[in-house]
């Protein structure tokens, strides 16, 4: 039959698929309930082959942006739990910005007041996402011994804990749940997600908490692993000459309780500079806009690159999103001003 000849036919009632039964739906009771499950992606167009394959786990997908909702989450909720923290109480901590975002959304959902001690170097969005938030926000101006800030929020949360009643210094330099948290939960994710061994773990320190978490859990299925620790020039965790360093969530002015060296086979240390460019070349190979951190993996998986060989395979942890460092590691006169720094460190 021709087009013409079947005009003003009537046409067959579309087939309609089935109405499923009701079933139970998929809605969450808060933002916590959709941390985790974030995914893995390969990065074939920043590390092309052949090569090494390389992995990255975009922890930076987490609904507050960072790795660091999972830890908060775990910590406030086994405190509510176990009675260490009290219903309506108080929860004080030093943080430099993504934990202390994460523990206000905690507060927030839980109904806790939080105080979050921060320093000049804190960035103004997080102060105030902080305080959107609804948390208060202590500021401390003295540098430490250390030439950092680190000591002095310590020495501020200290004091507050003191003069709160009933307040709790949450730690996660010392907290147990810190790590557990990584354990149960990317650790978990990552045994669950890969089925040919990875090589190689590749993840920035801080607290320590995360890859120690991640290692044990992932050893558990995959025991050849070797562990490679990424942290800041300048940081003093395994035992490094302080010096200054700008980019937060990376390094320490101080050794974690947490850290056990032991189970770290490698530390490579990487510069604000290398962190920034590095940050730089995977948005424009990858389309992935991560934190100063992640610039700081991808450094020094490249620095490793070269004795590595064809059948390894490298996973990553990306941390967070890169919109809380617009204004240093994305901003021109920023990153130009640390090249300077870098050129003539007699100026500082």
């Amino acid at each position: 039959m021709t087009a013409e000849k079947a005009v003003g036919l009537p046409h067959p009632p579309p087939i309609r698929a089935p109405i499923p039964e009701p079933t139970r739906e998929s809605v969450h009771e808060s933002l916590f309930d959709c941390i985790g499950d974030t995914p893995v992606v390969a990065l074939r167009r920043l590390f092309p082959g052949p090569g090494p394959e390389v992995l990255a786990k975009l922890e930076l997908m987490n609904p507050g942006g960072s790795m660091k909702d999972r830890s908060a989450r775990h910590i406030v909720e086994a405190g509510l739990a176990d009675g260490s923290i009290r219903p309506g109480g108080t929860v004080v901590e030093s943080s430099s910005g993504n934990f202390g975002i994460a523990l206000a959304m905690a507060a927030l959902v839980h109904g806790l007041r939080f105080v979050c001690v921060v320093d000049p170097k804190t960035t103004s969005a997080n102060k105030a996402l902080l305080r959107r938030l609804g948390a208060t926000v202590e500021t401390v101006t003295e540098p430490d011994e250390a030439g950092g800030y680190l000591h002095t929020r310590i020495r501020r949360v200290r004091e507050l804990t003191a003069e709160i009643p009933g307040a709790v210094w949450v730690n996660q330099y010392a907290n147990d749940r810190n790590w557990q948290a990584f354990y149960h939960g990317t650790g978990a994710e990552l045994a669950r997600q890969l089925v040919r061994p990875p090589s190689y773990l590749f993840a920035p320190v801080s607290t320590s908490g995360s890859i120690l978490g991640c290692a044990r859990r992932l050893r558990e299925t995959f025991p050849d692993l070797r562990v490679v620790a990424v942290d800041a020039a300048g940081s003093v965790i395994f035992g490094g000459a302080p010096a200054p360093r700008e980019i937060p969530g990376i390094g320490s002015s101080r050794v974690p309780e947490l850290l056990r060296p032991e189970e770290i086979d490698e530390v490579v240390h990487v510069d604000d500079v290398e962190a920034a460019e590095n940050c730089r070349e995977l948005l424009a190979a990858e389309g992935v806009f991560a934190g100063g951190s992640s610039g700081a993996v991808v450094a020094a998986i490249r620095r490793t690159l070269p004795r590595l060989g064809p059948g390894d395979r490298v996973l990553a942890i990306f941390p967070d999103r890169g919109d809380r460092y617009l204004d240093m590691v994305y901003d021109d006169a920023w990153l130009e001003s640390m090249r300077a720094r870098r050129r003539s460190p007699a100026t500082l």
